[in-house]
C-alpha cells in the first residue's frame, strides 16, 4: 500500500486539478501520477521524464529505449517501473526473462546497470564502447534519461506506489534485484 494518498480527481483543486483533468482526458492517469498530483510542481518536474524519453527514442530507437529503461528499472529493483517495462518488452514480442542483446543493446543495458549500481564507477571501457555508436550529444541524452528513470524508480519505491491494475496479471514476473544484499 502506498505511503501517500493516491488522489482521485475530486480530491484535487487548483493546479493539481488542472493536471489531473488533462490526464483523465487522455486516459493517462496512473498510480504514480495520482501520487505526484499531491503537488503540481513535483508532478511537473517528474513529467519531464516524457521529454527525456521522447528524445531518447529519437536517438536510440524505441526498442533499445525500452530495453535500456528495463535494465535500469530492474537493476534498481523498482517494482512498478519494472512491471511497466516488462509489459513493454513483451509488447515487442520478447521474453523479458530471456533477453538476447545485440552489441548496441548490450552496451546500453550494461550502462544502465552500471549507472544504477555505482554512477561514480561507470567504466572507461564501457564509454569507449558507447562512442562506437553515439556522439557526445547523444551520450548526454542517454545518460540524462538514466537520471530521469532512476528518479522515477526512487519515487515509486520509496513511496511504495501501488502497482497499476493493468499490471497486476504480471506482478509475479517482477523479481527484486539481489546485487545490494551484501552492501553495508
Amino acid at each position: 500500500m502506498a505511503r501517500i494518498k493516491l488522489l482521485e480527481l475530486e480530491e484535487t483543486q487548483g493546479a493539481e486539478k488542472e493536471r489531473y483533468e488533462e490526464l483523465a482526458g487522455r486516459n493517462a492517469v496512473t498510480n504514480m501520477k495520482r501520487g505526484l498530483l499531491n503537488d503540481a510542481a513535483t508532478y511537473d518536474a517528474y513529467m519531464a521524464w516524457y521529454t527525456s524519453w521522447g528524445r531518447l527514442v529519437e536517438v536510440i530507437g524505441e526498442k533499445d529505449a525500452i530495453l535500456y529503461a528495463h535494465a535500469i528499472s530492474t537493476t534498481n529493483s523498482c517494482q512498478l517501473c519494472s512491471l511497466f517495462f516488462i509489459s513493454d518488452v513483451k509488447g515487442l514480442g520478447l521474453d523479458p526473462h530471456n533477453l538476447q542483446y545485440d552489441e548496441k543493446e548490450e552496451v546500453l543495458t550494461e550502462l544502465g546497470r552500471q549507472i544504477v549500481k555505482n554512477p561514480t564507477a561507470v567504466s572507461d571501457e564501457l564509454f569507449d564502447k558507447l562512442r562506437k555508436f553515439w556522439n557526445d550529444a547523444e551520450i548526454v541524452v542517454i545518460v540524462g534519461f538514466a537520471g530521469q528513470m532512476i528518479a522515477t524508480n526512487n519515487f515509486n519505491s520509496v513511496l511504495k506506489i501501488d502497482v497499476d491494475q493493468r499490471l497486476l496479471p504480471i506482478i509475479n514476473e517482477f523479481k527484486p534485484a539481489t546485487w545490494r544484499e551484501n552492501i553495508k
